[in-house]
């Protein structure tokens, strides 16, 4: 049986990770675009200061910066890091990355106008000490924008049976389900760290493009996946 919650799969295949050769990392891109369609509706990036708070290999981080941003990297596979510093510097971007978790962010308070959180709530080892660190390394008014994993039933197929065991769009032992968050505990979880919800919707598939691969976008359900936003304290 696999490993559940199996974050070394990142640093495994960090070596192709802007290749387009594997599937399951073919997905992560492809989940990019779909955030950022709602994303984008809850701010202005350009001059603005991120952090990609769990970046892997630096898909979202690249879109960012491709939308003006001043954006920092931060995650703890090092081999990860290490092919999205390559690439931004393939790309002539200027992105800067650290290694490191959510727990204990090597910045200082206020660092950020926008702190960006995607499909990692559901792996961390302690989820009220990571929106601390979200709320400390925000500038008062900063914005928490956030994907994540219902816990339920249908989730759990979704996201475990299917995608993991059946059609191998994500590898087995990525997810496991106990650590999966409903929106009322994401949002009493934020609520304690000192962050306010302002908005939340699906996220899920939208279509299939020419290599058939899944497509993603907004979608009015949550029971699934999720995305959503927050405020610091002005």
């Amino acid at each position: 049986m696999a490993e559940r919650n199996d974050l070394t799969i990142y640093d495994t295949v960090a070596d192709k990770w802007w290749s387009d050769e594997i599937r399951w990392v073919r997905t992560l891109k492809n989940l990019v675009p779909g955030r950022l369609t709602w994303f984008d509706r809850q701010t202005d990036w350009d001059g603005r200061d991120v952090l990609d708070l769990g970046c892997a290999g630096g898909f979202m981080a690249e879109a960012l910066a491709r939308r003006g941003a001043r954006v920092t990297g931060l995650d703890p596979a090092q081999g990860a890091i290490a092919a999205a510093r390559a690439h931004a510097e393939s790309e002539g971007l200027a992105i800067r990355y650290d290694i490191g978790v959510g727990e204990e962010m090597p910045f200082d308070d206020q660092s950020f106008d926008i702190v960006v959180c995607v499909d990692v709530l559901e792996h961390v080892a302690d989820l009220d000490t990571t929106l601390a660190e979200v709320a400390r390394v925000l500038r008062p008014g900063g914005l928490f924008l956030y994907d994540t994993i219902n816990r339920n039933p249908l989730a759990r197929f979704v996201a475990i049976t299917m995608a993991e065991d059946v059609i191998g769009i994500l590898p087995k032992g990525t997810h496991d389900p106990a650590m999966f968050i409903t929106p009322s505990e994401l949002d009493a979880a934020m609520t304690r760290a000192g962050l306010a919800p302002t908005a939340r919707t699906g996220l899920g598939p939208r279509g299939v493009n020419r290599r058939g691969d899944l497509t993603f976008g907004p979608l009015p359900l949550q029971t699934v996946q999720y995305m959503g936003a927050a405020r610091a304290p002005a």
